[in-house]
Formats: structure tokens, sequence, C-alpha cells
């Protein structure tokens, strides 16, 4: 088997794909104070993307196991810039939503088929690689998004980061295009009875099923955290504006050095292991974010991400341990799940951080946390003990 495409090919392009899903988080304030909405509404504008992508991802992972892999990721890099195009231009809130929904429909199209791809054309003894080089690259691109949006947005208004969207999807066409080579292991799917079997045999899978649930969890606690967050630094005593609270995403960076060392520790204890220990990172890491200080805020958020970083790696590796068909299709139900806990947290997190403020928002994401390691701990008990080796 070939060893496939230089991981940091996934590390370039999840960084483009990803620069699209929370760009605007650092812009809620400046859109807030725009469009003249509180913080659950004008979560939304970080909602309609990840609820989009929610619903998207399993429809996607069909359509990439008839389709391929390949070809689903160039098409939708293809597709992307045009939602960023009309952002722009959006004369209102509830249409800027709506491009961000048409952006969240594309978005799983290079996220599903490309885990997929990395698990059936990449070596085995560089499947670990290629993976942790995509999930470093999603973190890159998560940081980079927030941090650009803000910097662009304070000398150029919110609508030129959009612009700045537009090309990076072009530059991940372009990169997708010219360096994945074609599929060589891929059978397509296009028998619906086969889709059917497929998902069946997905909704009698514990181990899918929990790993479901704790995306579920560990989004929510991401999305709800920085979006309150965004809120909480533009507010007095801190004051920040856009360009300084894009650059506390900074803490972002961080992934990129958690996930590469994780990967090792993941491959020899197991995916339960690496869950519990993210938690506890986490829970503690969001508790020291109570503290007023800025420095003690942006440490605790540091480590809650971290926290949330590990988890997502030990969830990915969980998704392609428990499944040995229709990986596509997998892949599509873990980010339905997962993409829908950020949906929740963008307007849930904002009803809470409305009513109590940041003391408020803690401990709902602490907890989201917690129960993501109770769900982990039970439903991946075997995988914890047996599924470490797999590949």
């Amino acid at each position: 088997m070939r060893p496939g495409p230089h991981p940091l090919l996934f590390a370039a392009l999840g960084t483009l794909v990803f620069l699209n899903v929370y760009a605007p988080q650092s812009l809620l304030p400046l859109l807030g104070r725009e469009f003249g909405v509180g913080a659950a509404e004008v979560g939304l504008v970080v909602g309609a993307t990840t609820l989009a992508m929610a619903l998207a991802s399993p429809v996607v992972g069909v359509f990439a196991d008839a389709w391929g892999r390949r070809r689903t990721v160039v098409g939708a890099f293809a597709l992307l810039a045009l939602p960023a195009v009309l952002a722009t231009f959006a004369p209102s809130l509830p249409l800027l939503n709506a491009a961000r929904f048409a952006q969240g429909l594309l978005i799983p199209g290079v996220m599903v088929a490309l885990n997929a791809y990395i698990a059936e054309e990449v070596a085995p003894q560089g499947r670990a690689r290629a993976l942790t080089a995509y999930v470093t690259g999603t973190v890159l691109g998560g940081f980079l998004g927030r941090f650009l949006a803000g910097l662009v947005a304070a000398p150029f208004g919110w609508h030129a980061t959009f612009w700045l969207l537009a090309v990076a999807s072009v530059v991940g066409f372009v990169l997708a295009g010219a360096g994945l080579p074609r599929e060589t292991r891929f059978t397509p799917r296009r028998d619906p009875r086969a889709v059917l079997s497929g998902f069946a045999a997905h909704l009698r899978n514990p181990a899918l099923l929990a790993t479901c649930g704790v995306g579920f969890l560990i989004l929510f606690t991401l999305v709800g955290t920085f979006n309150t967050l965004t809120l909480r630094l533009d507010h007095a005593p801190y004051n920040l504006s856009t360009g300084e609270t894009g650059a506390v995403f900074a803490v972002y960076l961080l992934g990129v050095v958690v996930t590469p060392v994780a990967a090792p520790f993941l491959a020899s204890r197991g995916p339960r292991t690496g869950l519990l220990a993210a938690v506890l990172l986490s829970v503690a890491g969001l508790l020291v974010t109570l503290a007023a200080p800025l420095p003690l805020v942006i440490a605790g958020v540091a480590a809650g991400a971290c926290g949330v970083f590990l988890a997502q790696s030990a969830a990915l590796a969980a998704v392609q341990r428990s499944v040995t068909g229709a990986r596509s299709l997998a892949t599509g139900l873990y980010h339905l799940a997962y993409y829908g806990g950020g949906a929740a947290a963008s307007v849930v997190a904002g009803h809470t951080f409305e009513a109590g403020g940041w003391p408020g928002v803690v401990p709902l994401v602490a907890g989201s946390m917690g129960l993501a390691a109770v769900v982990g701990a039970v439903g991946w008990r075997r995988a914890g003990r047996g599924g470490a080796q797999q590949s």
C-alpha cells in the first residue's frame, strides 16, 4: 500500500477549511452592536454554521461513500467561496446567518470525506501521523480564523473577514486538487439498501453511539466557552477590542502542540484513558477562569481548550476503531452529534450568560465535560482494554 500524501497536506487542508467555522467568534460583540442584538441572538452567527454542519454531515457521509472521498473534498472547497462572498454583502443578521448556514452545509464535505480518505488511502504506519496532522491543522485553523477575523475587522470592518475566507477556500481547492492522489482502495456504495444497512449497523454499535455523545458534549463545552468569553472580555473591566480579543485566541495554538504529543499516548493507552485525562485538565482550567485577573482567565481558558483538543483526538480515534465499513457515514454521524453540540451551545450558553454572566457559564460547560467523561468511560470500556492497537 502506498504511503499516501505528506501529513503537511492534511494539516493545510484542515487549517483552510476550519478558518470558516469559527472566524466570526471574535466579532460577536461588534456584530451585536451593529445589529442591536443580545448574546443569544448574535451567537447564532456561529450556531448557524455548526447547525448546518451537523445536519449535512451524515448526508455528506453517504455522498462521499458513493461518489468518492477526493472528489467530495475538492468539490466542497470549490463551492465554499460562494457563501463567503455572499456574507460580505449581507445587510442584516438573518441574511448573514443564511450565508453562514450555507457555509456549514459545505464544510463537512471536506471534514467527513478527508477523515475517510485518511483511513483508507494512507498506509497503516502513517495513518496516525496523517490524522494527527489533520487535527492539528483544524486547531490552527480555529485559531487563525478567530485571530485574523479580529485583526482584519479592526481597520477594515467585519465584511473584510469574509473576503479572507473566500480566498482561503480557493487555496484549499487548488491544494486538494493538486495534492490528493486518486483513491486506490475506495469501493463505491451506491445501493440504498447498503446505505441503510450501514446506517442500521452504526446505530447498533454502542461504542460509536457513545462517541457521538462525547462529541456533542465536548463541542458544547468549546463553543459555549468561547462564544461567551468574547462577550465577557468586551465588557468592563477588560474592554478589549476585536483585535485584542482575537489575540486571546492564541491559546488555540496550544492545541498544535498538545494534539501531536497526544498521538503516542492515545495509541498506547487508548481513547478512554485519553478522554478522562482531557476532562480533568479541561474542568480544572474552566474553574480557574472564575478568577478576575486577565492572565488567570487566559491561563484557565488555555487549559480548558487543551483538554477539549485532547478529547477530540480521543473521540476521532474511537470513531475509526469502532467501525469496519461505511466509514464516511460513521464519521458523518459523529459530526452530526459533534456540531449539534456546538449549535446547542451557541443558544444555551448565550442565554446562560445573559442570565448569570460568566459565573453561570462555567458550571454549564464544566458539567458538559464531566458528563462526556461518564459517557466515554462507560461506552468505550472494551475499546479502552482492547482497541488501542487497532489501526
